[in-house]
């Protein structure tokens, strides 16, 4: 709309402006004086005009956006507002938001309610002045009756592309305040980039080594501390810990959403700063909590657009018995998912998570609490495919639940961001020490 009512019709009015303003000084150069003396003003209104509604549209558009993610919000958290009961009170704040939108609505349509009659006035004094001026020219002989209305019609055409232009002006404010918002976003300059020169990850990844890291998010205290430890080629190690122990952070750091502070990620003895972001994800696949979904088939939830084979991607269904859930669908595999797969269980919601990551066949699994949502009898299917696929690939899990990663080759205890034991299930029972309570404390609890 911009380009199409805004910017070619501009060039057009500001074409015309300048045909006319030749032809008034051609037609009566002291007359033209006496037209362009009041543009002064007029620049001083539309300078004045420029500044409030540049303010006013940003404002508005401040005001929309969270009028449309407080929209959202409820849309989405409509169980809970109807289970907590807030649906008036959700409501009564939803107009509270649009009322303060309609209020930058009403600023914005009040300094257009100025400056158009503004435009409007000046013409009609211009217009008085080249009469007044004209006749007292006619009166001495100077100047024709015809050479004065025709005067006073390029002057009227003059004035009606400078209303255009302000009309136009307001589509272009619209405009730049939201692309200024949209740019914002485009220029943010990414926390983590690629050095100028990488290396490429020249076969197998043999060993995943922690060294020395500590770790920081900005402005906060440390949350890791010193962190050294290594996973060989087709081991599976375990972090457990209290919440807040930085176990997810350290699978951010090894995915390198964050460089950490000091110290260093190495994969077969290269720091993982030195390669590409997207070679070094390429290595591994994370299956998370939160599991997001597309609104898309189902085999495009699990391919993601690579070139999965069908039958591969089956296969990988297969072993994460999601295809139990998947053959029941209407059109199974080419069922379309509701938005965030709103229609499945959390358990199914899981469960195509996993055959998603092992679709995609990655040397190095990552499961960041991935069996906490689903129920008793989804988890026994999960570790059960697990074992059977984790044989020969690299693996780090996090879990809760101690009970789902007892046959981990080692687990990692992290407590205030530092490791404070490690060893087999076994090994760490009879310490006693962290673990030991950690167990205890979830054997009452399930007791």
């Amino acid at each position: 709309q911009m380009f199409t009512q805004g910017v070619v019709a501009v060039f057009g009015d500001i074409f015309i402006i300048i045909g006319i303003v030749i032809a008034m000084l051609v037609l009566n150069w002291k007359l033209a004086l006496v037209t362009f003396a009041v543009l002064p003003i007029l620049f001083w209104i539309a300078f004045w005009f420029k500044l409030k509604v540049r303010t006013a549209f940003r404002e508005m558009r401040k005001r929309l956006a969270v009028v449309n993610s407080y929209l959202q919000e409820n849309i989405i958290g409509m169980r809970i507002i109807q289970l907590f009961r807030r649906e008036e009170i959700n409501y009564q704040q939803f107009k509270d938001h649009n009322a303060s939108l309609l209020d930058s609505h009403l600023k914005t349509i009040f300094y257009f309610a100025v400056f158009f009659p503004g435009v409007e006035l000046i013409s009609a004094v211009a217009i008085a002045l080249i009469l007044w001026t004209g006749g007292g020219m006619i009166l001495k002989g100077a100047l024709t009756l015809g050479s004065l209305v025709a005067f006073i019609l390029y002057a009227e055409r003059f004035y009606r592309p400078v209303r255009d232009l302000a009309e136009k002006y307001n589509i272009l404010q619209s405009a730049m305040a939201s692309s200024e918002r949209l740019f914002k976003v485009l220029d943010t300059v990414p926390e983590v980039l690629d050095k100028p020169t990488t290396i490429k990850l020249d076969g197998p990844v043999e060993v995943i080594e922690f060294k020395d890291v500590s770790f920081a998010y900005k402005g906060g205290e440390w949350v890791l501390k010193n962190v050294n430890f290594k996973v060989n080629r087709g081991q599976t190690v375990a972090i457990v810990g209290y919440t807040g122990s930085g176990k997810t952070t350290l699978i951010n750091l090894l995915s390198r959403f964050y460089d950490v502070q000091e110290g260093q990620i190495l994969l077969n003895g290269t720091d993982i700063r030195d390669l590409q972001q997207c070679d070094l994800r390429h290595q591994i696949a994370v299956v998370q909590q939160d599991v997001f979904l597309f609104a898309r088939p189902v085999t495009e939830n699990i391919r993601l657009q690579s070139e999965i084979p069908d039958e591969r991607m089956m296969q990988a269904a297969q072993a994460v018995s999601a295809d139990r859930f998947i053959e029941k669908l209407p059109e199974k595999y080419d069922t379309r998912l509701e938005e965030r797969g709103a229609t499945l269980s959390s358990g199914e919601r899981q469960l195509l998570a996993f055959a998603r990551a092992l679709a995609h066949d990655p040397p190095i699994l990552i499961l960041d609490e991935a069996t906490s949502a689903v129920d008793t009898e989804t988890e026994q299917l999960i570790q059960e495919a697990i074992a059977r696929l984790l044989e020969g690939r690299t693996a780090m899990v996090i879990a809760h639940r101690l009970s789902t990663i007892q046959r981990a080759d080692r687990i990692i205890v992290l407590h205030d961001g530092e490791i404070r034991e490690e060893g087999t299930h076994q090994e760490l029972l009879k310490k006693r020490g962290l673990y030991y309570k950690l167990y205890q404390l979830q054997y009452e609890n399930g007791s």
